[in-house]
């Protein structure tokens, strides 16, 4: 049996190779980058690093920065993260085939950031430069699509949102 790779505090770390879509491959096989097990992002860094990689389709690296930045940022902004780390995940599901995890997942991560949303004034609503009310219309359109028609129909580009405020 092989030992777990573990950090110096003694927490399991997750070093076995995985596919662009996350998908663990067997030891030994080339997989795709990974982004660091300790990565620490303020949020502007955060927002724009998960915004680079969904737009380049690659939603479970995406969620990896995300949930960097819900466990190391601010509580007060842990339902933001969560819930875009958890959507990110419903890509994922998305673009792997399975219709089901991502409804879900797309479902449950909007929830989540609109608790936040709920917290916030009216000058809140755009942190670290995302267009969250955009990025979660975009998702929850996308929830309703597969939930009524599965992913067949949706192509890939489509899931593939942005998540920052881009000047056209």
């Amino acid at each position: 049996m092989t030992s777990r790779d573990r950090d110096a505090a003694g927490r399991p770390r997750n070093a076995r190779p995985r596919d662009a879509l996350g998908r663990p491959l067997s030891r030994g096989e080339a997989g795709d980058f990974r982004i660091p097990d300790d990565l620490t992002l303020a949020g502007p860094e955060a927002a724009a690093l998960a915004d680079e990689l969904l737009r380049a389709g690659r939603p479970f690296h995406a969620h990896e920065v995300l949930e960097a930045s819900w466990k190391t940022g601010p509580a007060a902004e842990r339902d933001l993260w969560q819930g875009l780390a958890q959507i990110a995940v419903g890509l994922t599901h998305a673009l792997r085939g399975n219709a089901r995890g991502a409804v879900t997942l797309l479902e449950r991560g909007g929830e989540r950031v609109r608790r936040y949303q709920a917290g916030l004034g009216p000058d809140g609503s755009r942190p670290y430069g995302m267009d969250v009310a955009g990025f979660l219309a975009v998702t929850a359109g996308l929830a309703e699509r597969i939930s009524r028609d599965g992913l067949e129909g949706i192509a890939a580009a489509e899931l593939c949102p942005g998540l920052l405020v881009r000047n056209q």
